[in-house]
C-alpha cells in the first residue's frame, strides 16, 4: 500500500480489466485501496487462486446471469491476513488468518489485488497446515467438490465415479470422498494416473469406451456419479449409476431432467471451516501446479485455460 503524494487515499497494487477481454487484456495499475463496509474485512492478500470461471467471466460467458461493472478486478478464491475489521464484524480481528471464497453481489473488486474486502460470511480461518499458496487453491474448487459430494449423499462404502478427477474440483473430490470412505473411481488421461492413485483413486482414461472401463472395476455400476468434465461425461454417469438421483453436474443442468443435481458453487463459511479441519487432520491435500507472481496473471490465464493443469494454479501477492 502507498500513499498518493496528491492524495490522502491510499492505492494498492491490482490486476485489471478495462472491458470484457482475454489474458491479453489484462494489466497491473494502481487503485484505491477497497472501502470496508458493515460485515466486512479488509484482507491483504498473501495469494489468489485461479479458476476456469475468472477468465470465461472475463470473456462476457457469464454476463447474462451477473451484473458487471469496469475496470474489473479479476478472482473470487483468496488466502491473507485481516488487515481492518469493518463495523459489526465480530467474527475475525486484525491479525487473523484467512481464506475464502469472495463472490460478492456484482463483479469487480476480486483477490487480484494487494487488498480485498470481503464479508464475514465469505470466510474463515484459514487451516494451519496449508501455506498460504495451497489455502488460496482450496475455496471455490473445494466448495465446489464438497457440493457437489454432499448433494449426492456420498457416504462410507460408496462407489463413486468423479470424471476430470485430476483437476482443480476433481483431486478435491477425490480426496473428500476418500476421506468419507468411499471407493473412488477417477477419469483423466493416462498422464495423470499416477498421481490419482497417489490421492487415493482408481484411475481409468476419459475417451470411448469410458463405461466399459468402470465397468470392469465396478461391475455393478457406480452408487454415485460427479460430472466435472462436461462433453459425454452426463451420458456415461447415467449408464453406470444405480439411482440417477445421485448424479451432479457443475456443468450442465441436464442431470436435473434426471432427478439428479445442478451444482454452483456459493460462499459458505461452514463449509470452508470443515475444509480446513479436514486439511488440518491430514485427510486434504493440494497440490499447486503453479505459483505466479500478481504481474504474471496472463499467463496463469493461458496455463489454466491450456487444460492440462494438474491441481491448482495461485498468484502470489
Amino acid at each position: 500500500m502507498r500513499s498518493d503524494p496528491a492524495s490522502v487515499v491510499p492505492y494498492m497494487k491490482a490486476i485489471v480489466l478495462d472491458k470484457y477481454g482475454s489474458a491479453d487484456d489484462l494489466h497491473l495499475v494502481d487503485l484505491p485501496d477497497p472501502k470496508v463496509a458493515p460485515g466486512e474485512v479488509l484482507i491483504r492478500v498473501k495469494a489468489a487462486g485461479v479458476n476456469p470461471v475468472d477468465w470465461k467471466l472475463a470473456a462476457g460467458y457469464l454476463d447474462p446471469i451477473m451484473y458487471t461493472d469496469f475496470p474489473l478486478i479479476p478472482g473470487w478464491d483468496v488466502a491473507g491476513v485481516v488487515e481492518r475489521v469493518g463495523p459489526d464484524s465480530p467474527e475475525f480481528a486484525v491479525g487473523d488468518e484467512v481464506y475464502g471464497y469472495v463472490r460478492k453481489d456484482w463483479v469487480q473488486y476480486g483477490t487480484y489485488a494487494e487488498f480485498v474486502s470481503a464479508n464475514v460470511r465469505m470466510l474463515a480461518k484459514k487451516p494451519t497446515s496449508l501455506s498460504w499458496e495451497q489455502a488460496a487453491g482450496v475455496p471455490l474448487a473445494g466448495l465446489t467438490a464438497y457440493r457437489s459430494i454432499r448433494r449426492a449423499g456420498v457416504t462410507e462404502g460408496d462407489t463413486v465415479l468423479i470424471h476430470a478427477a485430476s483437476g482443480g474440483v476433481g483431486s478435491f473430490g477425490v480426496r473428500i470422498a476418500a476421506a468419507l470412505g468411499a471407493r473412488v473411481i477417477g477419469t483423466a488421461s493416462e498422464r495423470n494416473h499416477d498421481f490419482l492413485r497417489s490421492l487415493g483413486a482408481e484411475p481409468v482414461t476419459y475417451g470411448e469406451g469410458l463405461a466399459d472401463r468402470v465397468r470392469a472395476l465396478a461391475p455393478g455400476g457406480v452408487d454415485a456419479a460427479l460430472d466435472f468434465a462436461g462433453g459425454d461425461a452426463m451420458e456415461v454417469s447415467l449408464s453406470l449409476v444405480r439411482r440417477p438421483q445421485r448424479v451432479v453436474s457443475i456443468t450442465t443442468d441436464a442431470a436435473e431432467k434426471h432427478g439428479g443435481h445442478y451444482v454452483w458453487v456459493r460462499p459458505d463459511p461452514a463449509d470452508l471451516a470443515a475444509l480446513a479441519s479436514l486439511a488440518d487432520e491430514g485427510k486434504l491435500t493440494v497440490h499447486v501446479d503453479r505459483a505466479l507472481p500478481l504481474a504474471e496473471a496472463a499467463e496463469a490465464w493461458r496455463l489454466s485455460a491450456s487444460g492440462r493443469t494438474r491441481g491448482k494454479i495461485v498468484l502470489t501477492v
